[in-house]
């Protein structure tokens, strides 16, 4: 099976402005003395993807200055401000033509969820077909894996701050969901009190 998972890309959303943040981009918020967007391509690393592509939004350039990416694909995505969306259909639309055969999605903003969860979601990849999920407590989250076939589609109902989800929600029949609240965490940094989760 090692041979297959060469074939995910990790697709790191990064490109939020932290608008309740007072306007601070997500990407560069300080955890463990670094840019948190570093740490999110760490997990994906760790957690097995080879590949790694990160959407940038707000203060792209800052970011590209201030972090360390060795080895990642930064994508720009100029209509940052119109929601996740906007970022996923960036980032799938940079992984076209790449030879990968599905997407690992996480979120910048998840410093809970951790490689061993990338990890289990990794694992139940099957190929182009497969639609994965983590779940907490039964609860469907972050990270996601896309296989190609459902690429199109994602990208066509992408919309806002929706991201996939209603793709995900149309075609919840074929989702495999892999429970991981027993090793992540997966709250958001979104507010001035979510940052008290940032080391």
């Amino acid at each position: 099976m090692t041979e297959n998972k060469d074939q995910v890309a990790g697709l790191l959303l990064a490109a939020g402005g932290g608008r309740r943040l007072g306007g601070r981009p997500k990407a560069l918020l300080p955890h463990r003395g670094r840019p948190l967007v570093e740490h999110a391509v760490g997990v994906l690393r760790a957690g097995g993807c080879t590949r790694v592509h990160v959407v940038l939004g707000a203060r792209a350039d800052d970011v590209r200055e201030q972090a360390s990416l060795p080895g990642c694909v930064l994508v720009d995505n100029p209509e940052w401000e119109e929601g996740m969306g906007s970022s996923l259909r960036a980032g799938l639309d940079s992984l076209a033509g790449t030879g990968a055969r599905a997407a690992l999605v996480s979120l910048v903003d998840q410093p809970g969820i951790g490689p061993e969860a990338v990890g289990r979601v990794l694992d139940a990849y099957e190929g182009e077909g497969t639609l994965v999920s983590a779940a907490y407590e039964g609860v469907r989250g972050h990270p996601v894996l896309f296989g190609a076939a459902h690429w199109a589609g994602i990208a066509a109902t992408a919309t806002g701050d929706r991201g996939a989800r209603a793709y995900l929600k149309e075609h919840a029949a074929a989702i495999t969901l892999v429970e991981c609240g027993d090793i992540a965490r997966p709250y958001d940094i979104d507010t001035a009190e979510d940052l008290v989760h940032l080391e």
